[in-house]
Protein backbone atom coordinates (compact mmCIF):
# COMPACT_ATOMS: atom_id res chain seq x y z
CA UNK A 1 0.00 0.00 0.00
CA UNK A 2 2.94 2.68 1.09
CA UNK A 3 4.72 1.55 -2.31
CA UNK A 4 1.69 2.74 -4.46
CA UNK A 5 1.28 5.57 -2.89
CA UNK A 6 4.73 6.75 -3.37
CA UNK A 7 4.63 5.52 -7.03
CA UNK A 8 1.49 8.01 -7.59
CA UNK A 9 2.91 10.94 -6.09
CA UNK A 10 6.44 10.85 -8.32
CA UNK A 11 3.16 10.02 -10.94
CA UNK A 12 1.54 13.69 -9.67
CA UNK A 13 4.94 15.36 -9.58
CA UNK A 14 5.94 14.56 -12.94
CA UNK A 15 2.62 15.51 -14.22
CA UNK A 16 3.00 18.75 -12.57
CA UNK A 17 6.61 19.08 -13.72
CA UNK A 18 5.18 18.68 -17.29
CA UNK A 19 2.36 21.08 -16.84
CA UNK A 20 4.72 23.88 -15.99
CA UNK A 21 6.97 23.11 -18.37
CA UNK A 22 4.53 22.93 -21.10
CA UNK A 23 2.28 25.81 -19.73
CA UNK A 24 5.42 28.02 -18.95
CA UNK A 25 6.91 27.93 -22.28
CA UNK A 26 4.87 30.62 -24.14
CA UNK A 27 6.20 32.94 -21.05
CA UNK A 28 10.07 32.01 -21.67
CA UNK A 29 11.94 35.17 -23.25
CA UNK A 30 13.11 35.14 -26.72
CA UNK A 31 16.20 35.45 -27.35
CA UNK A 32 17.96 39.37 -28.35
CA UNK A 33 14.54 40.73 -26.91
CA UNK A 34 15.26 44.48 -26.02
CA UNK A 35 12.90 44.18 -22.73
CA UNK A 36 14.85 40.61 -22.07
CA UNK A 37 17.68 41.23 -18.70
CA UNK A 38 18.44 37.19 -18.93
CA UNK A 39 21.78 36.55 -20.84
CA UNK A 40 20.64 36.02 -24.34
CA UNK A 41 19.13 39.43 -24.41
CA UNK A 42 19.98 42.98 -25.44
CA UNK A 43 18.37 45.02 -22.64
CA UNK A 44 22.16 45.84 -21.69
CA UNK A 45 22.70 47.21 -25.04
CA UNK A 46 19.90 49.62 -24.85
CA UNK A 47 20.94 50.69 -21.55
CA UNK A 48 24.04 51.45 -23.01
CA UNK A 49 23.05 53.08 -26.15
CA UNK A 50 20.57 55.51 -23.58
CA UNK A 51 23.63 56.38 -21.11
CA UNK A 52 25.28 57.35 -24.30
CA UNK A 53 22.89 59.51 -25.89
CA UNK A 54 19.59 59.97 -23.55
CA UNK A 55 16.75 58.45 -22.61
CA UNK A 56 14.99 60.42 -25.01
CA UNK A 57 16.91 59.42 -28.53
CA UNK A 58 16.80 55.54 -28.02
CA UNK A 59 13.54 54.07 -28.92
CA UNK A 60 13.68 50.49 -27.91
CA UNK A 61 10.16 48.64 -29.29
CA UNK A 62 8.76 46.01 -31.26
CA UNK A 63 7.13 48.25 -34.02
CA UNK A 64 9.04 50.30 -36.44
CA UNK A 65 6.87 52.66 -37.47
CA UNK A 66 8.98 54.16 -41.01
CA UNK A 67 6.21 57.49 -41.33
CA UNK A 68 7.64 58.80 -37.66
CA UNK A 69 11.14 58.45 -39.11
CA UNK A 70 13.39 61.26 -40.27
CA UNK A 71 16.41 61.22 -42.63
CA UNK A 72 18.83 62.02 -38.89
CA UNK A 73 17.15 58.95 -37.54
CA UNK A 74 18.98 55.31 -37.42
CA UNK A 75 17.75 51.76 -37.40
CA UNK A 76 19.60 48.80 -35.52
CA UNK A 77 18.17 46.07 -36.67
CA UNK A 78 19.35 42.43 -34.47
CA UNK A 79 18.49 38.88 -36.03
CA UNK A 80 14.95 39.63 -37.94
CA UNK A 81 13.09 36.47 -38.70
CA UNK A 82 10.91 38.47 -41.15
CA UNK A 83 12.34 40.51 -43.93
CA UNK A 84 12.35 44.22 -43.64
CA UNK A 85 10.56 45.83 -46.03
CA UNK A 86 13.20 46.30 -48.95
CA UNK A 87 11.74 49.56 -49.94
CA UNK A 88 11.50 51.39 -47.05
CA UNK A 89 15.19 50.68 -46.29
CA UNK A 90 16.46 51.81 -49.59
CA UNK A 91 14.30 55.22 -49.55
CA UNK A 92 15.27 55.37 -45.86
CA UNK A 93 18.97 55.32 -46.75
CA UNK A 94 19.43 57.57 -50.00
CA UNK A 95 17.43 60.13 -48.27
CA UNK A 96 20.38 60.00 -45.35
CA UNK A 97 19.51 57.26 -42.65
CA UNK A 98 21.65 55.05 -41.05
CA UNK A 99 21.22 51.27 -40.38
CA UNK A 100 23.22 48.59 -39.08
CA UNK A 101 21.87 44.55 -39.39
CA UNK A 102 23.32 42.37 -37.09
CA UNK A 103 21.93 38.83 -38.43
CA UNK A 104 23.85 35.38 -38.23
CA UNK A 105 20.91 33.03 -39.44
CA UNK A 106 17.89 35.49 -39.15
CA UNK A 107 16.13 36.89 -42.61
CA UNK A 108 18.71 39.76 -42.94
CA UNK A 109 20.18 38.27 -45.81
CA UNK A 110 17.32 38.26 -47.91
CA UNK A 111 17.65 41.95 -47.32
CA UNK A 112 21.44 42.24 -47.87
CA UNK A 113 21.75 39.99 -50.29
CA UNK A 114 19.45 41.31 -52.98
CA UNK A 115 19.82 44.39 -54.69
CA UNK A 116 21.06 46.90 -54.69
CA UNK A 117 23.52 45.54 -51.61
CA UNK A 118 24.57 42.31 -52.57
CA UNK A 119 26.30 41.46 -49.39
CA UNK A 120 26.42 37.63 -49.28
CA UNK A 121 26.87 35.09 -46.25
CA UNK A 122 29.70 33.01 -46.05
CA UNK A 123 30.71 30.13 -43.53
CA UNK A 124 32.92 31.25 -41.01
CA UNK A 125 36.60 29.60 -40.92
CA UNK A 126 36.71 26.28 -39.21
CA UNK A 127 39.82 26.95 -38.12
CA UNK A 128 40.38 30.46 -36.54
CA UNK A 129 43.28 31.94 -35.41
CA UNK A 130 42.05 32.91 -32.47
CA UNK A 131 39.47 31.48 -30.65
CA UNK A 132 37.92 31.74 -27.08
CA UNK A 133 38.96 28.65 -24.69
CA UNK A 134 40.05 27.15 -28.51
CA UNK A 135 36.33 26.77 -29.17
CA UNK A 136 36.19 27.67 -32.99
CA UNK A 137 32.64 28.87 -32.59
CA UNK A 138 33.73 31.36 -30.13
CA UNK A 139 36.16 32.70 -32.71
CA UNK A 140 37.83 36.35 -32.49
CA UNK A 141 37.33 38.92 -34.41
CA UNK A 142 39.88 41.64 -34.93
CA UNK A 143 39.72 45.00 -36.48
CA UNK A 144 41.05 45.48 -39.72
CA UNK A 145 43.37 49.03 -40.97
CA UNK A 146 42.51 50.62 -43.77
CA UNK A 147 45.03 50.56 -46.37
CA UNK A 148 45.34 54.23 -48.69
CA UNK A 149 48.03 54.28 -51.26
CA UNK A 150 49.65 50.84 -50.11
CA UNK A 151 49.87 52.60 -46.57
CA UNK A 152 48.72 51.19 -43.26
CA UNK A 153 46.08 53.78 -41.97
CA UNK A 154 43.66 53.91 -39.29
CA UNK A 155 40.23 51.15 -38.77
CA UNK A 156 36.69 52.38 -38.71
CA UNK A 157 35.39 54.35 -36.57
CA UNK A 158 33.09 51.82 -35.18
CA UNK A 159 35.92 49.83 -33.64
CA UNK A 160 38.46 52.33 -32.91
CA UNK A 161 38.67 51.43 -29.23
CA UNK A 162 38.16 47.83 -30.05
CA UNK A 163 40.88 45.16 -29.86
CA UNK A 164 39.12 42.01 -30.29
CA UNK A 165 35.26 41.10 -30.46
CA UNK A 166 34.43 37.14 -28.64
CA UNK A 167 31.74 36.04 -31.45
CA UNK A 168 29.19 32.99 -30.75
CA UNK A 169 28.41 31.20 -33.63
CA UNK A 170 28.99 33.79 -36.35
CA UNK A 171 28.50 33.49 -40.32
CA UNK A 172 30.67 35.67 -42.49
CA UNK A 173 30.07 37.99 -44.69
CA UNK A 174 30.97 38.79 -48.60
CA UNK A 175 31.03 41.84 -50.64
CA UNK A 176 33.74 43.07 -53.24
CA UNK A 177 33.38 47.22 -52.79
CA UNK A 178 32.32 47.65 -48.68
CA UNK A 179 34.96 48.68 -46.11
CA UNK A 180 35.84 45.61 -43.76
CA UNK A 181 35.37 46.22 -40.71
CA UNK A 182 36.08 43.52 -38.70
CA UNK A 183 37.59 40.15 -39.75
CA UNK A 184 37.76 36.45 -38.25
CA UNK A 185 41.74 35.41 -39.30
CA UNK A 186 41.81 31.99 -40.64
CA UNK A 187 44.35 29.22 -40.38
CA UNK A 188 44.80 27.01 -43.72
CA UNK A 189 42.03 28.94 -45.04
CA UNK A 190 41.37 32.62 -46.66
CA UNK A 191 40.57 35.03 -43.82
CA UNK A 192 36.51 36.03 -43.41
CA UNK A 193 34.63 39.44 -42.81
CA UNK A 194 32.43 39.61 -40.02
CA UNK A 195 31.16 43.10 -40.20
CA UNK A 196 30.90 45.38 -43.62
CA UNK A 197 30.25 48.42 -43.96
CA UNK A 198 29.60 51.49 -46.40
CA UNK A 199 27.56 54.17 -47.95
CA UNK A 200 24.22 54.13 -49.38
CA UNK A 201 22.79 57.55 -51.13
CA UNK A 202 23.09 59.89 -48.39
CA UNK A 203 23.03 57.14 -45.95
CA UNK A 204 24.90 54.69 -44.28
CA UNK A 205 24.62 50.71 -44.36
CA UNK A 206 26.34 49.08 -41.45
CA UNK A 207 26.56 45.02 -41.44
CA UNK A 208 27.61 42.24 -38.93
CA UNK A 209 27.38 38.54 -39.15
CA UNK A 210 26.85 37.97 -35.26
CA UNK A 211 24.05 38.94 -33.38
CA UNK A 212 24.77 37.61 -30.33
CA UNK A 213 28.26 39.74 -29.32
CA UNK A 214 25.76 42.33 -28.42
CA UNK A 215 23.76 40.25 -26.38
CA UNK A 216 23.91 40.60 -22.32
CA UNK A 217 26.41 37.58 -21.97
CA UNK A 218 28.84 39.32 -24.24
CA UNK A 219 28.55 42.54 -23.29
CA UNK A 220 31.18 41.19 -19.89
CA UNK A 221 33.80 41.16 -22.80
CA UNK A 222 35.84 44.50 -23.23
CA UNK A 223 35.76 44.11 -27.21
CA UNK A 224 32.78 43.56 -27.33
CA UNK A 225 31.16 46.50 -25.22
CA UNK A 226 33.25 48.93 -26.86
CA UNK A 227 31.94 47.74 -30.24
CA UNK A 228 28.19 48.19 -29.02
CA UNK A 229 29.07 51.66 -27.97
CA UNK A 230 31.28 52.34 -31.18
CA UNK A 231 28.32 51.05 -33.18
CA UNK A 232 25.59 53.34 -31.50
CA UNK A 233 27.77 56.40 -31.99
CA UNK A 234 28.31 56.09 -35.38
CA UNK A 235 24.83 55.23 -36.27
CA UNK A 236 24.52 58.85 -34.91
CA UNK A 237 26.99 60.82 -34.94
CA UNK A 238 27.37 64.31 -36.55
CA UNK A 239 28.36 64.49 -40.59
CA UNK A 240 30.23 67.25 -42.11
CA UNK A 241 27.72 67.22 -44.88
CA UNK A 242 24.85 67.34 -42.01
CA UNK A 243 26.05 69.28 -39.42
CA UNK A 244 24.71 68.50 -36.13
CA UNK A 245 22.17 65.25 -36.84
CA UNK A 246 20.34 64.62 -33.09
CA UNK A 247 18.61 61.97 -34.23
CA UNK A 248 17.06 58.97 -32.63
CA UNK A 249 18.08 55.48 -32.63
CA UNK A 250 15.52 52.97 -33.11
CA UNK A 251 16.61 49.02 -32.20
CA UNK A 252 14.13 46.47 -33.20
CA UNK A 253 14.40 42.57 -32.82
CA UNK A 254 13.09 39.27 -33.80
CA UNK A 255 10.02 39.12 -35.52
CA UNK A 256 9.28 43.11 -35.40
CA UNK A 257 6.60 44.62 -36.57
CA UNK A 258 6.65 47.69 -39.52
CA UNK A 259 4.49 50.17 -40.43
CA UNK A 260 3.46 53.80 -42.14
CA UNK A 261 5.99 54.59 -45.07
CA UNK A 262 8.84 56.55 -44.97
CA UNK A 263 8.31 60.07 -46.75
CA UNK A 264 4.75 59.56 -48.14
CA UNK A 265 2.97 62.19 -49.37
CA UNK A 266 -0.49 60.70 -49.69
CA UNK A 267 -2.42 58.87 -46.91
CA UNK A 268 -3.95 56.48 -50.11
CA UNK A 269 -0.34 56.15 -50.53
CA UNK A 270 0.64 54.54 -46.97
CA UNK A 271 -2.49 52.50 -47.11
CA UNK A 272 -1.77 50.96 -49.97
CA UNK A 273 2.03 50.11 -49.08
CA UNK A 274 1.06 48.54 -45.61
CA UNK A 275 -1.55 46.62 -47.17
CA UNK A 276 1.07 44.92 -49.29
CA UNK A 277 4.06 45.00 -46.80
CA UNK A 278 1.22 43.29 -44.36
CA UNK A 279 0.69 40.73 -47.29
CA UNK A 280 3.84 40.03 -47.94
CA UNK A 281 4.60 38.91 -43.90
CA UNK A 282 1.84 36.71 -43.30
CA UNK A 283 2.91 35.33 -46.48
CA UNK A 284 6.59 34.99 -44.75
CA UNK A 285 4.80 34.31 -41.62
CA UNK A 286 3.02 31.20 -43.39
CA UNK A 287 5.79 29.59 -45.15
CA UNK A 288 7.84 29.88 -42.23
CA UNK A 289 5.72 28.67 -38.99
CA UNK A 290 3.23 27.33 -40.90
CA UNK A 291 -0.75 28.28 -40.10
CA UNK A 292 -1.79 30.22 -37.00
CA UNK A 293 -2.96 27.44 -34.76
CA UNK A 294 -6.50 28.55 -34.87
CA UNK A 295 -6.85 28.36 -38.07
CA UNK A 296 -5.16 25.23 -38.86
CA UNK A 297 -7.32 23.62 -36.14
CA UNK A 298 -10.73 25.43 -38.21
CA UNK A 299 -9.22 23.82 -41.15
CA UNK A 300 -9.27 20.12 -39.58
CA UNK A 301 -12.51 20.79 -38.24
CA UNK A 302 -14.06 21.50 -41.91
CA UNK A 303 -12.52 18.97 -43.13
CA UNK A 304 -13.18 16.24 -40.69
CA UNK A 305 -17.18 17.52 -40.68
CA UNK A 306 -16.75 17.55 -44.59
CA UNK A 307 -15.06 13.82 -44.57
CA UNK A 308 -17.54 12.75 -42.26
CA UNK A 309 -20.65 13.91 -44.48
CA UNK A 310 -19.43 12.44 -47.46
CA UNK A 311 -19.09 9.13 -45.56
CA UNK A 312 -22.70 9.33 -44.25
CA UNK A 313 -24.12 10.19 -47.54
CA UNK A 314 -22.15 7.41 -49.05
CA UNK A 315 -23.17 4.42 -46.59
CA UNK A 316 -27.14 5.89 -46.94
CA UNK A 317 -27.07 5.62 -50.87
CA UNK A 318 -28.56 2.92 -52.69
CA UNK A 319 -27.38 1.07 -55.37
CA UNK A 320 -28.53 -0.75 -58.31
CA UNK A 321 -27.34 -4.09 -59.04
CA UNK A 322 -24.94 -3.47 -62.09
CA UNK A 323 -26.72 -5.99 -65.10
CA UNK A 324 -23.91 -8.37 -66.31
CA UNK A 325 -22.94 -7.69 -69.96
CA UNK A 326 -23.49 -10.59 -71.32
CA UNK A 327 -27.24 -10.00 -70.61
CA UNK A 328 -27.31 -6.77 -71.36
CA UNK A 329 -29.00 -4.98 -74.68
CA UNK A 330 -27.15 -4.63 -77.34
CA UNK A 331 -27.76 -1.01 -78.64
CA UNK A 332 -29.10 -0.55 -81.95
CA UNK A 333 -25.72 1.53 -83.47
CA UNK A 334 -23.92 -1.89 -82.65
CA UNK A 335 -26.28 -4.20 -84.15
CA UNK A 336 -26.36 -4.96 -88.13
CA UNK A 337 -29.20 -4.85 -90.39
CA UNK A 338 -31.28 -2.09 -91.55
CA UNK A 339 -31.87 -1.29 -87.73
CA UNK A 340 -28.71 -0.61 -86.91
CA UNK A 341 -27.83 1.41 -89.88
CA UNK A 342 -31.03 3.49 -89.12
CA UNK A 343 -29.74 4.03 -85.52
CA UNK A 344 -26.02 5.42 -87.37
CA UNK A 345 -27.52 7.75 -90.06
CA UNK A 346 -30.31 9.13 -87.68
CA UNK A 347 -27.54 9.70 -85.04
CA UNK A 348 -26.57 13.46 -84.07
CA UNK A 349 -22.88 12.65 -84.64
CA UNK A 350 -23.61 11.70 -88.43
CA UNK A 351 -22.96 13.94 -91.11
CA UNK A 352 -25.49 15.15 -93.12
CA UNK A 353 -23.43 13.85 -96.34
CA UNK A 354 -23.62 10.31 -95.04
CA UNK A 355 -27.21 10.79 -94.91
CA UNK A 356 -28.13 12.04 -98.33
CA UNK A 357 -25.81 9.60 -99.72
CA UNK A 358 -27.92 7.05 -98.21
CA UNK A 359 -30.86 8.74 -99.38
CA UNK A 360 -29.76 8.67 -103.41
CA UNK A 361 -28.74 5.21 -102.84
CA UNK A 362 -32.08 4.22 -101.82
CA UNK A 363 -33.65 6.43 -104.70
CA UNK A 364 -31.97 4.49 -107.28
CA UNK A 365 -32.63 1.21 -105.70
CA UNK A 366 -35.92 1.85 -106.36
CA UNK A 367 -36.07 3.67 -109.63
CA UNK A 368 -34.07 0.79 -110.98
CA UNK A 369 -36.72 -1.41 -109.89
CA UNK A 370 -39.53 -0.01 -111.17
CA UNK A 371 -38.05 0.50 -114.34
CA UNK A 372 -35.93 -2.59 -114.69
CA UNK A 373 -32.54 -1.71 -115.03
CA UNK A 374 -29.67 -3.13 -113.97
CA UNK A 375 -28.82 -2.09 -110.62
CA UNK A 376 -26.52 1.09 -110.16
CA UNK A 377 -26.98 2.62 -113.57
CA UNK A 378 -24.94 6.07 -113.08
CA UNK A 379 -27.02 9.43 -113.38
CA UNK A 380 -26.80 9.95 -117.08
CA UNK A 381 -27.95 6.85 -117.35
CA UNK A 382 -31.15 7.24 -114.39
CA UNK A 383 -31.68 10.70 -115.97
CA UNK A 384 -32.47 8.95 -119.48
CA UNK A 385 -34.57 6.12 -118.63
CA UNK A 386 -36.73 8.31 -116.81
CA UNK A 387 -37.09 10.62 -119.45
CA UNK A 388 -38.06 7.48 -121.90
CA UNK A 389 -40.62 6.38 -119.14
CA UNK A 390 -42.06 9.58 -119.91
CA UNK A 391 -44.33 9.69 -116.30
CA UNK A 392 -42.01 11.71 -114.49
CA UNK A 393 -42.69 15.54 -114.88
CA UNK A 394 -40.33 17.95 -116.44
CA UNK A 395 -39.35 20.01 -113.21
CA UNK A 396 -38.79 16.50 -111.10
CA UNK A 397 -36.48 15.77 -113.41
CA UNK A 398 -34.51 19.04 -113.89
CA UNK A 399 -34.52 19.18 -110.01
CA UNK A 400 -33.07 15.77 -109.24
CA UNK A 401 -30.58 16.51 -112.02
CA UNK A 402 -29.06 19.29 -110.41
CA UNK A 403 -29.26 17.63 -107.20
CA UNK A 404 -27.41 14.65 -108.32
CA UNK A 405 -24.80 17.45 -109.56
CA UNK A 406 -24.44 18.58 -105.75
CA UNK A 407 -24.06 15.06 -104.63
CA UNK A 408 -21.66 13.85 -107.22
CA UNK A 409 -19.42 16.89 -105.41
CA UNK A 410 -20.27 15.41 -101.84
CA UNK A 411 -19.28 11.90 -102.29
CA UNK A 412 -15.83 13.41 -104.17
CA UNK A 413 -15.37 15.29 -100.82
CA UNK A 414 -15.79 12.31 -98.75
CA UNK A 415 -13.93 9.90 -100.79
CA UNK A 416 -10.80 12.40 -100.11
CA UNK A 417 -11.70 12.98 -96.65
CA UNK A 418 -12.09 16.32 -97.22
CA UNK A 419 -14.52 18.89 -95.31
CA UNK A 420 -17.71 19.32 -97.27
CA UNK A 421 -21.25 21.11 -96.15
CA UNK A 422 -24.44 19.69 -96.68
CA UNK A 423 -27.25 21.90 -96.05
CA UNK A 424 -30.71 20.67 -94.43
CA UNK A 425 -32.47 21.95 -98.29
CA UNK A 426 -30.57 18.74 -99.52
CA UNK A 427 -31.74 16.38 -97.77
CA UNK A 428 -35.57 17.68 -97.78
CA UNK A 429 -35.02 18.42 -101.41
CA UNK A 430 -34.14 14.45 -101.87
CA UNK A 431 -37.24 13.21 -99.81
CA UNK A 432 -39.54 15.43 -101.81
CA UNK A 433 -37.86 14.40 -104.91
CA UNK A 434 -38.21 10.40 -103.77
CA UNK A 435 -42.07 10.72 -102.92
CA UNK A 436 -42.96 12.52 -105.81
CA UNK A 437 -40.86 9.90 -108.40
CA UNK A 438 -42.68 7.05 -106.43
CA UNK A 439 -45.54 8.56 -107.26
CA UNK A 440 -44.92 8.90 -110.69
CA UNK A 441 -43.51 5.51 -111.15
CA UNK A 442 -46.83 3.16 -109.53
CA UNK A 443 -47.70 0.92 -111.96
CA UNK A 444 -51.81 1.18 -112.01
CA UNK A 445 -53.24 -2.43 -112.62
CA UNK A 446 -55.60 -2.38 -115.43
CA UNK A 447 -58.74 -5.07 -116.09
CA UNK A 448 -57.54 -7.54 -118.66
Amino acid sequence: MRAGASRLRRWLAAAVALWVVVSGRAAWAQSFDAREAGWEGTKLLVELARAELGEARVVADNRLDWHALSPADAVLVIHPELVPDVDEVGAFLRAGGRMAVLDDFGAGDRLLGGSPYHIKRVPAPRAPLYALRGNPNLALAEPVAEVVAGRRGGVHPVVADVTRVVTNHPTGLSHPELTTVLRIRATGEPDVALAVAGQVGKGRLFAMGDPSAVINLMLRYPGNKAFALGLVRYLVEDDPSWGARGGRLFIVTNRFQEAGVFGASTGAERELKEWARSLRHEVQRVSGDGLPRHVALALAVLAGTGLLLWVLSSSARGYEHPLPRYVARVPLVAQGGAAGRLAVLSAPSTHRALVLLEQRDALEEQVCARLGLAPRPGAAALQDALSRDGRVPRETLDALRRLQARIARVETAVAAGAPVRVPEADLELMTRLTRELQQALVVESRPA
